[in-house]
């Protein structure tokens, strides 16, 4: 009896996805999602007597998505829509320090000085996010691309750094996709590939050292390093 009704549940469901109208795949997505949660959680889901949904009050009670809650790209997919919205950008032909390279190593990279300390403002993101959200870090970026282009001798390293949550590996990836989303935006406004180094420290180098909410908003940043080469020889 079990076997038939699961046997029954399986096929309604089957039958509420594939009849009716033509979806896209993004709706045949949630469709699917939705469905499977269905037959895991049975009859009960179906007429609303489930839920397994919870609020979020803090940053601690962050979870990822369940990993059946994944899927795939088709084909088709590849070769519409999505294939130019994330384009590939090239990296930097030399790196810092490397021989026949334009640019020394990363000590030779300093804090920006005097008039320049208030345009490369520090960059913060939300938690285990990499995307540059707020107005005044947008503003920010554009103006050091404006900066970048004014002055085609200058060279910039961007540090990503995460908080102390999470384990080091994690949040050395996590800080390579902070550093590399700041390189991204001042590439698509105009600034040389070849003049951005991006690398993450992690959460090795902490700005606060506490263990609170707010140490762990200035410890999620993205900071610069300027190195101007002496073109006067030139």
């Amino acid at each position: 009896m079990k076997k038939f009704s699961r046997l029954f549940l399986t096929n309604l469901v089957l039958l509420f996805l594939f009849t009716g109208c033509q979806k896209t795949s993004s709706q045949t997505w949630e469709d699917v999602k939705t469905a499977g949660r269905y037959l895991n959680r049975g009859f009960d889901a179906l007429i609303g007597r489930y839920d397994d949904s919870k609020p979020v009050h803090s940053d601690n009670d962050f979870e990822s998505p369940e990993e059946g809650h994944y899927i795939g790209l088709n084909e088709a997919d590849l070769k519409t829509s999505m294939q130019h919205s994330d384009a590939a950008i090239a990296q930097s032909k030399y790196l810092p320090g490397e021989k026949g390279g334009v640019v020394p190593n990363l000590t030779a990279f300093k804090e920006p000085q005097n008039n320049l300390k208030s345009l490369f403002n520090t960059l913060h993101f939300a938690t285990d996010d990499h995307i540059v959200r707020s107005r005044e870090d947008l503003t920010t970026v554009h103006k050091i691309a404006l900066y970048l282009k004014k002055h085609s001798n200058s060279y910039v390293c961007i540090e990503g750094h995460c908080d102390e949550r999470a384990p080091s590996a994690y949040n050395m990836a996590l800080g390579s996709r902070r550093a590399n989303q700041v390189r991204v935006l001042l590439i698509k406004q105009g600034v040389s590939v070849d003049r951005l180094y991006p690398i993450s420290y992690g959460k090795e180098k902490p700005l606060s050292f506490g263990h609170a909410k707010v140490d762990w908003d200035k410890n999620r940043r993205c900071e610069f390093k300027l190195y101007t080469k002496n073109t006067a020889h030139r």
